[in-house]
């Protein structure tokens, strides 16, 4: 699939050439083919790597890493916690908003895509990143969590400032995949779900706690609205 995508950012090629010649990923993107023919698979082939087509490596400040997919019909397009334009916006995205309006005083948008936070640096990147209709996790432990390791050490390595959000169990199991170094920032909380939400999420300021990192190593604060 990746070696498909001609829309992936021309400076993530090297990386993905690097992981293309790794017969592990050769299984993978087969076994999520094979699965496609058996079953209605979100986001469609073209999405899949949809993170990596507008933000450069040397771009991103701030990767919210979410699960997988949305699993139901029309939702998942390829940004973790963000759907298209015209979608009813999910509860747990809802709950984000609520936080940003919270923590910054931006009032929530009335849609739910998140891209125009990738003009701001933010890479929008779900750990396992395909899912079969109405089975959350169903491709987890096929190989995307390898792949993602592979970005993080990747993104990591380019000793560049940079803020981690895990929101969620599932997510915070990646903080000791990441350095502990003075340029990286891990902000860990439960997830933005209506079930967990209010058990560390909500009060968490993270979108500030992020801001305020950057600024003090002397990059932009994220511009965290999104517009009608």
């Amino acid at each position: 699939m990746a070696f498909q995508d001609k829309n992936i950012h021309e400076d993530w090629r090297q990386f993905f050439q690097q992981i293309h010649s790794q017969s592990w990923f050769h299984e993978l993107t087969a076994e999520v083919a094979a699965r496609r023919t058996r079953s209605l698979v979100y986001p469609s082939d073209k999405l899949v790597f949809r993170a990596f087509h507008n933000v450069s490596p040397d771009q991103v400040k701030v990767v919210i890493l979410g699960q997988d997919p949305y699993h139901g019909e029309g939702l998942a397009h390829g940004l973790a916690f963000s759907v298209p334009y015209g979608v009813k916006i999910p509860l747990s995205l809802h709950n984000i908003f609520k936080e940003i309006e919270a923590d910054l005083g931006i009032l929530p948008p009335k849609h739910g895509c998140l891209q125009r936070w990738e003009n701001e640096g933010v890479l929008l990147l779900n750990a396992i990143l395909t899912v079969e209709a109405g089975k959350p996790g169903s491709h987890a432990g096929m190989g995307w969590e390898r792949f993602t390791e592979h970005i993080l050490h990747f993104l990591c390595g380019r000793n560049q400032p940079l803020v981690f959000m895990l929101w969620g169990n599932q997510a915070r199991t990646w903080a000791k995949v990441i350095p502990n170094k003075k340029k990286i920032l891990l902000l860990e909380a439960s997830h933005p779900s209506p079930f967990s939400a209010r058990h560390g999420f909500f009060g968490c300021r993270h979108f500030s706690k992020a801001n305020a990192f950057l600024v003090s190593h002397g990059i932009a604060p994220v511009d965290w609205r999104l517009g009608d």
